[in-house]
């Protein structure tokens, strides 16, 4: 029944964007090209239950947290979820770049789905569901630490529970340390003070991200080693969980253009084909996915091609799809999105905890109505706002076209689009004394409290109008403006997207009022498309 419901929900996103796929894996011919999801999922993990696979990955301080991507093939994936609202720390009502919800854990066990992530100022979280499409219980706090990061749980075969995770030296003072606890049997508390299993140090620096298996008798930790932008796969065994372990680099960049390719999750098929999902850094557009496949010789995974049979892999460009039997649509994770339903798209995203009341679907139906929020009183740059509305960039080139109508009551108000990171750009209607404005507004360096200035302002006689924003190779970003829809005008200057911190650059949407303007009016957006 589940994997029918999946069939359904798959075709009806098929049919729903289909338009407007700015980038597929799948060639429709049996084979896939990597990135499968051209992204910033960063830290994926994946796992398989029956004929279903389900990914999740960091989400650091955007809420909704967690996203669940389901795929029935491993190429093709759509978002159906996640697995939290907001975090009940209020500290997370202003942005916390950077902070937040760290390498997730996805695992099934006995009925239940599991996630547990590290937050490296609180400790290590566990939350579950019976499903990952429904509602998710609370987080519960695993273990109470500071810089304990990128946990990841197995259940052994005698009933026990352990834990596994890596250290953030910004916050304990060490790293390249791999650390494994016993659990309680419920899974929500550690029962001992740990032991170190491996020391990175010498051969497998940051060595950090494990996920704990078992197979054939043996206990493996993948685990990344070696930096995001230059590192490698390595892979741990051992005959006991608490080591000693030996060590292998089973996938590095070799003679291809994939940098750093490591930090996933391995998965294998029903019929016991293994593959390997995990990210490139390939910035501004984030940390993309992509998707090996997985020999093993000698109770060793091998990811990827191995040319030269040394037994270290290295990334493919293309490749056999998995074999699982069946042939899917087409799909990628949402993008556009029409406003005709009552809810957002799942793409959707705020730059810290969200509150409902800034936005509604019902007011104007078949519209996003943002109310303008008012700006901290001491505000600088949008870096510090929460009330951006915001998704990942989805290919290497698209383009955006928003149309959009500002309702003011109060001088200086504006919305528009917006290319976020620690630079950013929009496009936006901005009321002023004597009519509205269109104005391209950049910003440098907003983590340093950067100050935005304007680099081209023309008056327009109406409040509505529609927006396109052009992305190029490389996240070069042209903003463009029409009347009718049909005839663009460039306005500013080619804006150079820049990555967040530990996320790729996003765009979305505003509305904003000056600081202590409680009467503020509304932007209605009619749709944001992507092509």
């Amino acid at each position: 029944m589940k994997a029918c419901f999946f069939m359904i929900l798959a075709t009806f996103c098929f049919i729903s964007i289909s338009f407007s796929q700015p980038r597929t894996s799948d060639q429709g011919n049996g084979t896939y090209r990597n990135p499968i999801i051209f992204a910033d999922y960063s830290d994926p993990d994946v796992i398989r239950v029956g004929a279903d696979f389900y990914l999740t990955s960091s989400s650091f301080n955007c809420f909704p947290g967690l996203p669940i991507l389901h795929s029935n093939d491993l190429v093709n994936w759509t978002i159906i979820n996640h697995a939290i609202d907001n975090f009940p720390d209020e500290a997370f009502n202003i942005p916390q770049h950077g902070n937040g919800i760290w390498a997730p854990a996805l695992r099934y066990h006995d009925g239940a789905y599991y996630i547990y992530y590290g937050d490296p100022d609180r400790g290590i979280y566990m939350l579950k569901t019976t499903d990952p499409a429904g509602k998710w219980d609370a987080p519960v706090l695993v273990k109470k630490a500071y810089g304990n990061i990128d946990p990841c749980p197995l259940w052994d075969d005698d009933g026990k529970v352990y834990l596994v995770h890596a250290f953030a030296h910004s916050r304990a003072g060490v790293n390249s340390l791999l650390q494994v606890n016993e659990l309680s049997p419920d899974g929500t508390s550690v029962v001992d003070k740990g032991t170190i299993v491996f020391d990175g140090h010498k051969d497998q620096p940051t060595i950090e991200g494990p996920k704990f298996y078992k197979r054939n008798g043996y206990y493996y930790i993948f685990a990344p080693a070696g930096g995001v932008a230059t590192g490698w796969q390595t892979v741990l065994r051992s005959k006991n969980v608490f080591g000693p372990y030996e060590e292998k680099i089973v996938l590095a960049q070799g003679k291809t253009t994939v940098n750093g390719p490591h930090q996933g999750g391995y998965v294998e098929l029903e019929n016991g084909d293994g593959w390997f999902v995990h990210f490139q850094e390939k910035q501004p557009y984030g940390r993309i996915v992509h998707l090996e496949p997985v020999a093993w010789r000698n109770d060793w995974p091998v990811i990827g091609a191995d040319p030269d049979s040394d037994g270290t892999g290295e990334p493919v460009y293309s490749f056999n799809k998995p074999d699982v039997g069946s042939s899917f649509p087409v799909l990628v994770p949402q993008t556009s999105d029409e406003f005709k339903l009552a809810e957002l798209g799942k793409q959707w995203q705020w730059q810290a905890n969200f509150q409902l009341s800034w936005y509604s679907l019902t007011e104007n139906p078949g519209h996003l109505r943002l109310y303008s929020q008012p700006m901290p009183s001491d505000w600088l740059d949008f870096w510090h706002v929460p009330h951006l509305l915001l998704q990942k960039m989805p290919a290497p080139e698209f383009t955006v076209t928003a149309k959009l109508k500002l309702t003011t009551k109060t001088i200086n108000e504006r919305a528009g689009v917006v290319v976020m990171g620690m630079d950013y750009a929009y496009i936006a209607i901005t009321k002023k004394a004597s009519g509205y404005n269109i104005e391209q507004v950049t910003c440098l360096q907003a983590p340093e409290d950067g100050k935005e200035f304007p680099l081209e302002i023309l008056p327009m006689e109406m409040n509505t109008i529609f927006v396109q924003v052009r992305v190029q190779e490389g996240g070069k970003c042209a903003f463009l403006y029409s009347y009718d829809g049909e005839a663009y005008e460039p306005i500013g200057q080619t804006f150079q997207a820049k990555e967040g911190k530990w996320i790729g650059a996003k765009i979305g949407v505003f509305a904003t009022t000056p600081a202590n303007d409680t009467q503020g009016g509304f932007a209605d957006f009619d749709f944001f498309r992507v092509n």
